[in-house]
């Protein structure tokens, strides 16, 4: 199906760009990750990428023409595929664009008849024209919303263009975001912590002494209100937890560090407490519910105040008030993605399963002497990786993606390594892995591992993958099933070496074994194939020193 390709917002603040050269021309065939175009825009000339793959069949901007954002750029789809509808329909937007545009700016000008709204107009958007507003970025092509990890500048500091602005995660990784203007930051939208979908305020650069207030009017009035995303630290008035570092329990209401909080089953209860004792709570952000006054008549003071723990709750406090306990995260961006794509993946995609038990005596004594030689250490995992990779060079119908109109078969291997972090699952993707050294495949995974649980993965290192590996075996799973990562159309999940008893030459012997289970689209890896590509995995996990040959 042909996906059409419109002028890219490559900047908060670009308005139209300038095709300076096309690196494809129309018939070429374009990949995923492929430089369509060089595009100036108001700031710099950036190199525009595909996120398609197909031919390219269209190119509405030529080089050395101007077009505004979301003007037609280009059409990509398959080989001799209709697009005259697309292209009417694309000039068609172009010209309602440009129209809709001449009459606001006829709108705008200043002329005696249209009296004092005419000139209220104007000035309001020269206000507007005198500071940058920054909207949430789309920093991937699947990114609907995004969360501020972290502000690097706060209001009133002076921002030079170029200058890290604040780290914000997509659906895929978090990055850096720098600014492309210079300033002074007036104005947060949105604070840390918190979600909003994109293009909402993210922040206001401008000059010092600006009128904030006017200009966040203005800003608001522009555009259609959309309530912002619950942040990670509210949600229905019930707070989330936070594994790695314990918090003080804080009030339901605020928009307060993550903790765990108590829902008391009698919320009219009335807590006895001095005045100092509700200042002191309400400055350490602590309901007095969670705590047992040691005052008169169980009121509570300022030293309950002082001395409590927010890790210790009373156990007399909550039997006396039949409290009730839940715990509720707030999804983030990565783990809505993560639903959004496995239950697309799951109910598009026809499931089947093929799982076999390998014999992996020489694997295990393999791994030993080539870590005894002392150049380099080796896991299983990373052995495994390299098989893989032997076994799809030999069946690319497995090493393949769908769409509805052809199956696309990769000559290239680039494996997807699933790895689970604190707040869900990334997949970063080991390039041409064939053709690397077993130690090599090691050392990016790690390399991988490491970043993804730091959330310091760039974006092209989690796209492209053509087939994707699931390994739980260092965990004890012996054997697990897996969804498929699309477009990928198979997923190979790894289970535990076992050391039992099995049958050599009519005797029993205790021998290691290791079970996998190949997840395949049925729409394009049948049933034989998948077994055979798992008969020829068999073949180099069971001998591996073919592997190094």
């Amino acid at each position: 199906m042909a996906e059409i390709i419109n002028m890219p917002r490559l900047s908060d603040t670009m308005e139209e760009g300038t095709v300076v050269q096309w690196f494809k021309k129309v018939g070429d065939s374009v990949q995923e990750g492929d430089i369509l175009a060089e595009i100036e825009t108001d700031k710099a000339t950036m190199e525009f990428e595909s996120f398609h793959q197909g031919i390219l069949l269209y190119v509405g901007i030529q080089e050395g023409e101007k077009a505004d954002v979301d003007a037609l750029l280009a059409i990509i789809g398959d080989q001799d595929e209709d697009i005259t509808e697309l292209i009417t329909s694309g000039s068609s937007q172009k010209e309602e664009n440009q129209t809709n545009q001449l009459a606001e700016e006829k709108s705008l000008t200043p002329k005696d008849s249209q009296g004092e709204s005419n000139k209220s107009n104007l000035k309001d958007r020269r206000i507007l024209e005198s500071v940058h507003v920054i909207k949430m970025p789309q920093l991937s092509d699947t990114m609907e919303e995004g969360k501020v990890i972290e502000w690097r500048k706060k209001v009133g500091d002076q921002v030079q263009e170029g200058e890290v602005l604040a780290e914000i995660e997509s659906d895929k990784a978090v990055m850096e975001f720098e600014a492309f203007e210079s300033g002074t930051l007036l104005h947060i939208g949105i604070q840390e912590g918190e979600s909003a979908l994109v293009d909402k305020l993210l922040a206001i650069i401008g000059e010092k002494d600006a009128d904030v207030d006017q200009i966040l009017k203005l800003v608001t009035s522009s555009e259609t209100d959309q309530p912002k995303l619950p942040s990670q630290k509210e949600e229905n008035n019930v707070r989330e937890v936070d594994v790695k570092k314990p918090q003080p329990i804080e009030k339901l209401a605020s928009p307060i560090s993550p903790s765990i909080v108590s829902i008391n089953s009698s919320p009219t209860d009335k807590m006895i407490a001095s005045p100092l004792a509700k200042k002191l709570a309400k400055e350490k952000g602590i309901q007095l519910q969670l705590i047992k006054g040691t005052g008169t008549n169980g009121r509570i003071i300022k030293r309950d105040i002082e001395s409590f723990d927010p890790k210790i709750i009373s156990t007399s406090s909550k039997i006396r008030n039949f409290e009730e306990q839940v715990v509720a995260i707030v999804n983030t961006p990565m783990r809505k993605a993560i639903a959004k794509r496995l239950s697309s993946s799951k109910f598009t995609a026809p499931h089947y399963y093929l799982t076999i038990q390998y014999d992996v005596e020489n694997l295990v004594a393999f791994r030993q002497q080539y870590n005894a030689s002392g150049q380099y250490k080796v896991s299983f995992n990373d052995i495994i990786l390299k098989a893989v990779a032997f076994a799809l060079k030999q069946h690319p119908q497995v090493n393949a993606q769908w769409n509805d109109q052809k199956i696309v078969q990769n000559k290239h291997i680039h494996l997807g390594v699933a790895i689970g972090i604190d707040d869900g699952l990334v997949v970063p993707v080991v390039k041409f892995a064939d053709q690397r050294d077993i130690h090599e495949l090691g050392s990016i995974v790690k390399d991988f591992a490491v970043r993804a649980r730091d959330k310091k993965l760039k974006q092209d290192e989690i796209e492209g993958s053509t087939f994707t590996v699931s390994n739980l075996g260092m965990f004890g799973i012996e054997e697990f099933t897996s969804i498929i990562n699309q477009p990928n159309v198979a997923i190979l999940s790894i289970g535990a070496i076992v050391e039992k008893p099995v049958v050599k030459e009519r005797k029993m012997v205790i021998g290691h074994t290791m079970k996998v289970t190949l997840a395949s689209d049925h729409r394009v890896v049948d049933g034989v194939t998948g077994a055979k590509f798992l008969q020829t995995l068999g073949e180099f996990v069971e001998n591996p020193i073919l592997l190094i040959i």
